[in-house]
C-alpha cells in the first residue's frame, strides 16, 4: 500500500448560484488527500494518514477516500473542527486563505500516530501539512521513525511562501525530509524557491547531492523532468483547455506513483537505479492524469479508465 500522509480539508470553490450570486461550494481537498484519491482511482492500494474531524465535513472527508478506494483505517480521528481553504481563482491560477486555527489536521502529535503495518510498501508527504505545528513536526517525525524501515520515501513540499511563519525552521525541516527520501518532486517554482535561480538541471542536482534518488520537476504546460545519478528523461506535457490547475501537481505525483508501483520499482532497490523507460512511464502517467484534472473545475482525479 502506498500510504498519503498530509492534509485533508474542504476546498471552499467559487461558484455561481442559480440567482447569479458569488458563492462558495464546498469539495474534499487538500495536497496529500488529493494524491491519495488520484491513487486510489487509478488503482493503486492506497492508504490515507491524516487527522480527520469526526464533525460533518470530516465524514465528507472519509466518504470521498472511501468512494475513491482509499483505506482510512490509519486516519486519527478527533473531535476538532476541519481546515477550511476559500480557493480564488485568477486565469485558472489559484490562491487560497486558510481557516486552519485548532483543527483535527493540524493539531495531531508524535504521540498519535499509530504503527504501520507490514502492508504499507511506500510514504508519501508534503502540502501545507509541512508549515504548521504542531502537525508539521509530527509528519518529520513519522518520516524519520520510518526512515530505516526500508519502506520507499517520497515528498512534494508544495511550497506556498505566504503560508511559512518561520521560514528558516521551514527550510530545516524540508531540507532534512529531503536528505531522508527517496524520491522528491518539486514544482520549477518550488526548485528556485529552495536553490535559487541555478537552471533546472543544476538546481536538480543540487538536490540529488542531499540524498534522494530520484528528483522529479514539473514545469506546467510545458512538461515534467525525471533526474537520477544516471542522467535525465524529459516527458512534454499533454495539451488540453485548462479549467483550473487545482490538484494538478496532486494527481501528477499519483500518477507517477502508480506507474513505479505497477512496474514493480516502487522499492529501495527500484529507486535506486530505475531505468529511462520506467522514468519515462511514470512521466506519462504524471502528466497525462494531470492534464484531466486540469481539464476540468477544482481536484477531480481522473479513474484508470479515463487516461488515453
Amino acid at each position: 500500500m502506498i500510504l498519503s500522509c498530509g492534509e485533508a480539508l474542504i476546498d471552499m470553490l467559487p461558484r455561481q448560484s442559480v440567482a447569479g450570486e458569488d458563492v462558495f461550494a464546498p469539495y474534499p481537498g487538500g495536497a496529500v488527500f488529493n494524491t491519495a484519491i488520484a491513487l486510489g482511482r487509478l488503482g493503486a492500494p492506497s492508504g490515507f494518514l491524516s487527522g480527520i474531524s469526526t464533525d460533518l465535513f470530516g465524514e465528507v472527508l472519509i466518504g470521498a477516500l472511501d468512494a475513491s478506494g482509499v483505506d482510512t483505517a490509519l486516519a486519527i480521528r478527533s473531535a476538532r473542527p476541519t481546515t477550511l481553504a476559500f480557493v480564488k481563482l485568477i486565469g485558472g491560477q489559484a490562491s487560497y486563505a486558510f481557516y486552519d486555527e485548532n483543527t483535527a489536521g493540524r493539531m495531531i502529535t508524535p504521540a498519535d500516530l499509530p504503527v504501520l503495518p507490514g502492508t504499507v510498501d511506500a510514504l508519501f508527504f508534503g502540502g501545507i501539512s509541512l508549515m504548521a505545528e504542531p502537525g508539521g513536526a509530527t509528519y518529520q517525525a513519522l518520516m524519520e521513525r520510518e526512515a530505516g524501515s526500508g519502506r520507499v520515501m517520497m515528498i512534494d513540499p508544495n511550497i506556498r511562501p505566504s503560508f511559512i511563519a518561520d521560514e528558516t525552521a521551514y527550510r530545516a525541516r524540508i531540507a532534512r525530509m529531503i536528505g531522508l527520501a527517496d524520491i522528491v518532486k518539486l514544482s520549477d517554482e518550488d526548485l528556485r524557491w529552495l536553490e535559487g535561480s541555478h537552471g533546472i538541471a543544476a538546481a536538480a542536482a543540487r538536490i540529488l547531492a542531499q540524498g534522494p534518488k530520484i528528483v522529479l520537476v514539473t514545469e506546467g504546460a510545458a512538461g515534467a523532468h525525471a533526474f537520477t545519478a544516471a542522467g535525465s528523461v524529459f516527458v512534454p506535457a499533454r495539451a488540453v483547455a485548462v479549467v483550473d490547475t487545482v490538484g494538478a501537481g496532486d494527481t501528477f505525483n499519483a500518477g507517477v506513483l502508480a506507474a513505479l508501483h505497477a512496474a514493480g520499482a516502487l522499492t529501495k532497490a527500484g529507486v535506486q537505479a530505475p531505468s529511462a523507460e520506467v522514468l519515462r512511464a511514470a512521466l506519462a502517467l504524471g502528466t497525462r492524469a494531470a492534464a484531466v484534472t486540469v481539464s476540468r473545475a477544482g481536484a477531480n482525479p481522473p479513474w484508470a479508465a479515463e487516461i488515453a
